[in-house]
C-alpha cells in the first residue's frame, strides 16, 4: 500500500508539472498513467484512498499560488476539497477497470469529474482540468473540434491507453492505442479555421498598479488614473498620426475599484478618457448592488450616450470574493475578514454591443468556465475579450496558468481575443492561440491591433454541452455496468462448488 500510495503521489506532481511554471505538458499523460496503474487491483476503499493521495499532491502544488496572494487559509480549504475528487473517483475505478476497454470509461469518468468540480460547491474551481496544460502542444487545435471537456478526455484516454499497456493487456494494447492516435491526432492535424467576415482596430490598455503592485486597493484611485493617462495619451497619439485610431478600448478588471456611478473622482476620470479618445472604453468597475452586495462589471462607456450595456462577472470566486453561507458564520480572520460584502453572481449570455461589433466578455476566472465565453459565442459574438486584474496573483505563477487557458479559448471558439490586464498579462491572441502582441508585467502599456472579427462557428461551438452530457452518460452506463459485473463476481465467488461425483472402478 505504501508503494501504491507513492506511485500516485508521484502522478499528482508529474501532473502539476505539465502545468505553468514548469510547463511540461508531455508528462501529463504518465501522471495519469500512473494514477492508473496504483489503483489496479485494489478495492474502492483502499483505491479511494490512493485517489486522494493524487489529488492532494496534484491540487496543492498546482494553486499554490493561492496562499501567496489570497492566504493560506484559503488555500488549504480550497485544494482540500479539490483533491478530494480525485479520492471519489479513486474509489469508483474499482468498478470500471472491470470492464472492457477500461481506459475509454475511465477517461469518460475523469472528464465528468472535471466537470463535476468546476461547478460545485458554490461556483467550484476548474483550475487543473487537463485540457489547460495542452496549449503549445500538437493536442491544442483539438479543442476547436471537441472543446475543453472533450479534450481533457482524450488526454485522460491517452494516459489511461498508457497504463493498459504497461499492464499489458495484449488485447487492448493495439485498439486503444489505435483509437487514441485517431481521435488525438487526427483532429490536431485538421486545425478549423473560421473564415474572418470584418476587421476591427482595438486598443488594450495595462494601466499598472501603484505601490507594490500587487493590491488593488493600495491606491485605487491611482490605478484609474494610470488607465486615464495612458487613454488620453493614446488619443494624443491618434491625433498625431503616431497610432491607427481604435474603434473601441479595453480596459482591464479593477481599473475603477471602486464604483464608478457614486464615486465622482471616477467618473470624472473615465469621462475625461471617453471624451478625449472619442470611441467607447469598456471599464472594469466594481458597482455597488445594495449594501450587502457588490457587481464586477465590465460597463460600455459610450463618449455620447454614457455608460451602457454591462457584462457582469458569472463566477465570483468562493472565500475570494464572496463568503458562502454568510448568514450562518461570517469570518472575521485573515484574508477573509477583508471581504466585507459579498458579490453576486452575473447571468447575460448574450454578446455586449461595442461600437456595432458584438463581443463576448469574461472577467478574470470567468474564462475558465464553460458557460460563459462559449454561450456568447454562440448568441452571435465575432470577438473574444478578457478583463482580468490579477494584480493579487502579480509575483506567482497564476498569472501564465489562466493565459494559457485564454489562448485556448480562443482556439475553441475560432475567434480573436484580446485581454486586458491591469499589470500582467495583457495580451492580443489570434484563433489559432499565437500570442501577437503582449505587454510586460507591472508596466504601462496600451496595444493597438487590428483583428479579425467572425461569425462561423467551430464544432465545439456548435456542439456546445452535448460532450460534455454525452461523457456524464457513458460515466453512468459504464459505473452501473460495473456494479453488475461486480455482483456477477460476487456471486460466483460465494457458489458452493458441485460434489465430485466418484466414478466406479472400471469404468
Amino acid at each position: 500500500m505504501l508503494r501504491r500510495s507513492g506511485v500516485g503521489i508521484l502522478g499528482g506532481l508529474l501532473l502539476f508539472a505539465a502545468f505553468e511554471p514548469i510547463a511540461l505538458p508531455w508528462l501529463l499523460p504518465f501522471g495519469v498513467a500512473c494514477f492508473a496503474w496504483a489503483l489496479r487491483d485494489l478495492s474502492a476503499p483502499r483505491a479511494g484512498l490512493i485517489g486522494l493521495c493524487f489529488g492532494v499532491s496534484f491540487y496543492f502544488t498546482h494553486i499554490y499560488w493561492m496562499s501567496e496572494s489570497i492566504g493560506t487559509d484559503a488555500w488549504l480549504a480550497l485544494a482540500g476539497i479539490e483533491a478530494a475528487f480525485y479520492g471519489v473517483l479513486g474509489a469508483l475505478a474499482p468498478l470500471l477497470r472491470r470492464l472492457p476497454a477500461w481506459p475509454l470509461w475511465m477517461a469518460a469518468a475523469w472528464a465528468t469529474m472535471e466537470t463535476v468540480r468546476s461547478g460545485w460547491p458554490f461556483s467550484g474551481m476548474p483550475w487543473g482540468r487537463l485540457a489547460f496544460a495542452s496549449i503549445d502542444t500538437p493536442a491544442a487545435p483539438a479543442v476547436a473540434w471537441v472543446g475543453m471537456t472533450g479534450l481533457s478526455f482524450l488526454l485522460a484516454l491517452l494516459g489511461f491507453t498508457l497504463a493498459a499497456v504497461a499492464e499489458d493487456r495484449a488485447r487492448l494494447r493495439i485498439c486503444a492505442v489505435v483509437a487514441t492516435l485517431a481521435v488525438l491526432v487526427l483532429p490536431a492535424l485538421l486545425s478549423y479555421d473560421v473564415e474572418e467576415s470584418g476587421k476591427a482596430t482595438v486598443a488594450v490598455v495595462q494601466g499598472n498598479v501603484p505601490g507594490p503592485g500587487n493590491n488593488i486597493l493600495y491606491d485605487p484611485l491611482g490605478v484609474t488614473e494610470n488607465h486615464v493617462a495612458a487613454t488620453v495619451d493614446l488619443a494624443t497619439r491618434v491625433e498625431q498620426g503616431d497610432s491607427p485610431a481604435p474603434d473601441f478600448v479595453l480596459w482591464p478588471e479593477n481599473s475603477t475599484a471602486s464604483d464608478p456611478f457614486s464615486d465622482s473622482e471616477v467618473n470624472a476620470g473615465i469621462q475625461r478618457a471617453v471624451d478625449a479618445i472619442r470611441v467607447p472604453v469598456v471599464v472594469g468597475g466594481m458597482v455597488s448592488e445594495g449594501y450587502d452586495h457588490v457587481l464586477n462589471q465590465g460597463i460600455v462607456w459610450d463618449p455620447v450616450s454614457g455608460p451602457g450595456e454591462r457584462y457582469t462577472k458569472h463566477h465570483p470566486v468562493p472565500y475570494g470574493e464572496y463568503i458562502p453561507f454568510r448568514d450562518i458564520w461570517d469570518p472575521e480572520f485573515g484574508q477573509l475578514a477583508l471581504i466585507s460584502r459579498d458579490m453576486k453572481s452575473g447571468t447575460r449570455t448574450d454578446p455586449l454591443d461595442i461600437a456595432g461589433i458584438p463581443v463576448a466578455d469574461a472577467i478574470c476566472f470567468d474564462v475558465a468556465y464553460d458557460d460563459v465565453m462559449p454561450a456568447q459565442v454562440r448568441d452571435g459574438a465575432e470577438l473574444l475579450v478578457v478583463q482580468t486584474s490579477n494584480a493579487s496573483f502579480i509575483n506567482t505563477f497564476q498569472i501564465e496558468q489562466q493565459f494559457a487557458i485564454t489562448r485556448l479559448r480562443a482556439i475553441e471558439a475560432g475567434r480573436w481575443l484580446t485581454v486586458a490586464s491591469t499589470n500582467g498579462r495583457t495580451g492580443v491572441i489570434d484563433p489559432d492561440g499565437s500570442v501577437v502582441a503582449t505587454a510586460g508585467i507591472r508596466t504601462t502599456a496600451v496595444l493597438v491591433e487590428e483583428v479579425g472579427l467572425s461569425t462561423g462557428l467551430t464544432p465545439a461551438m456548435w456542439l456546445g454541452p452535448w460532450p460534455t452530457r454525452l461523457l456524464m452518460m457513458m460515466t453512468l452506463g459504464a459505473l452501473a455496468a460495473g456494479v453488475v459485473a461486480y455482483r456477477r463476481q460476487r456471486e460466483n465467488d460465494t457458489d458452493p462448488l458441485p460434489e465430485r461425483i466418484e466414478e466406479p472402478e472400471g469404468a
